[in-house]
Formats: C-alpha cells, sequence, structure tokens
C-alpha cells in the first residue's frame, strides 16, 4: 500500500517510480500532476530528475519545454546530460522537426493549454514511444474553450493521458493516486495523514465535496447533505501542506 509523502522530494521519488511502473505496465500516455501552488516553478528541476532516471537505462530521452527560452535555459544550467533538450515548437516551426527516430521516449514540461495542440501532435507522431507530461495545465477553459471543438479535442486526447501519479491537497487531507494504486482520498490528522478511501476514478467536483463531509463529519452529511462546504480555511491548509513538502 501506498504511504503518504511527507516531503516534496519523497512525492518526486513516489512520481518516478509509479511512471516507471505505468510504463511497465503498457501506458505511453502519461501524466504526473502535483496540484501545489507555484509548482510550476519547479518544472524544469522534476524534468532534470525524470530525464536522468530513464537516461540511466540508455533509453534515447527527449526533454521538452513549451517554448525555446525554457529549453535554452534548461540547457544552461544543466550542462552536458546524456539526453537532448529541445522545445515544442512555435508558429514558424512545426513539432514534427523535433522528433527523431532515436528518440525514445518523451519528457514534456509544464506544457499548457496554449500548446495542447502541438502535445497532441507528439503523443500521434510518438506512435508506441512513451510520452510523459510533467505538471501539464493542458485543460484550461479559457484557452481551450467549451464548444464541439473543445469537447472533442478533450474526448480524443485530454481524456485519455494516464495519471501515473497525482496529489492534491484539500481542505482536511489529500488526493493520492500512485500507480498502481487506485484513486486515495488520505485525511489529515494530528500525528499525519491516514488512509480514508480508496476509488476507481478520479473524485471531482460535487461528488469530492459530499465525499469529503462523509468522510469527515458524517453527522452533518446525513443531516443536510445538500449543504455546501465550508472553505474558510483551505488557504491555511494548503500553506501548511506545501511547508511540510517544503521541509
Amino acid at each position: 500500500m501506498n504511504t503518504f509523502p511527507e516531503t516534496l522530494d519523497a512525492a518526486v521519488e513516489q512520481a518516478k517510480g509509479a511512471t516507471q511502473a505505468a510504463i511497465a505496465d503498457g501506458y505511453k500516455l502519461i501524466q504526473v500532476e502535483l496540484v501545489v501552488p507555484e509548482i510550476a516553478l519547479k518544472s524544469e528541476a522534476l524534468a532534470l530528475e525524470f530525464a536522468q532516471l530513464f537516461a540511466e537505462s540508455g533509453s534515447g530521452v527527449k526533454v521538452m519545454f513549451p517554448d525555446t527560452g525554457a529549453s535554452a535555459l534548461a540547457k544552461r544550467n544543466w550542462g552536458e546530460q546524456p539526453f537532448q533538450v529541445t522545445d515544442m515548437g512555435s508558429r514558424f516551426t512545426s513539432i514534427e522537426t523535433k522528433i527523431t527516430p532515436e528518440d525514445q521516449i518523451f519528457i514534456v514540461a509544464c506544457p499548457s493549454a496554449v500548446e495542447v495542440e502541438r502535445a497532441e501532435k507528439l503523443s500521434q507522431l510518438a506512435g508506441d514511444r512513451p510520452v510523459i507530461f510533467l505538471i501539464p495545465q493542458l485543460e484550461d477553459v479559457a484557452v481551450v474553450g467549451i464548444g464541439l471543438a473543445a469537447r472533442q479535442l478533450r474526448d480524443r486526447f485530454i481524456k485519455n493521458i494516464y495519471s501515473s501519479y497525482y496529489l492534491r491537497p484539500l481542505e482536511d487531507g489529500a488526493i493520492l493516486r500512485c500507480h498502481p494504486s487506485p484513486w486515495q482520498v488520505w485525511l489529515e490528522r494530528e500525528s499525519g495523514y491516514e488512509l480514508a478511501t480508496e476509488l476507481a476514478t478520479k473524485p471531482m467536483g460535487e461528488d469530492l465535496e459530499r465525499l469529503m463531509i462523509r468522510l469527515t463529519n458524517p453527522e452533518e452529511a446525513s443531516n443536510n447533505s445538500q449543504q455546501p462546504r465550508k472553505k474558510t480555511s483551505l488557504l491555511g491548509n494548503l500553506q501548511k501542506f506545501l511547508k511540510a513538502l517544503s521541509q
């Protein structure tokens, strides 16, 4: 059974192991999500850890950043490495030109909804080669939209990305998914985090709200299941969670 990560380093180690296991189990289109504020600032360091992990096995690793500036900065900071670093192309350079037959695995650092079309094209060009999206921000309604084209994009691409690892703090706990385990809800206790329940699918929206009420306050859930959950302490709990991860 999973243990709850007490530090950010522990979460990253879990994510690396879960992603290796997912690839070994045949998954090709994978995402790693750490849903905490400002995590995008750590995308370069996270990409380096994953690239080094897969480069150790001799795979033809290619790390891709959303733009040329980010890829150039990573090259400068990392120095010589046993893997390739590039960008996802632009209006003037197609992503096809960034891929070679020698590439065996693609690691994409923090792609946003602006790059969603290029991300989809990469997944098509990769074929049977694994594509790993690290802390992606692909589904931004303001960018992707809500019309027919957006729904089709979600159905054919975004919804088919497999979550090998997912960690998101909540008001009284957290959601954790670490392949091959199912989705889990952990509750915060005085002694740490305790596993409360496991689910076959990702808990979201009102279903998540009702679940957390039932787990944290069963009497409130039975007396007034329609009452919205108070969120006055959410910011404080997020700050406490981030402080714990940063230790």
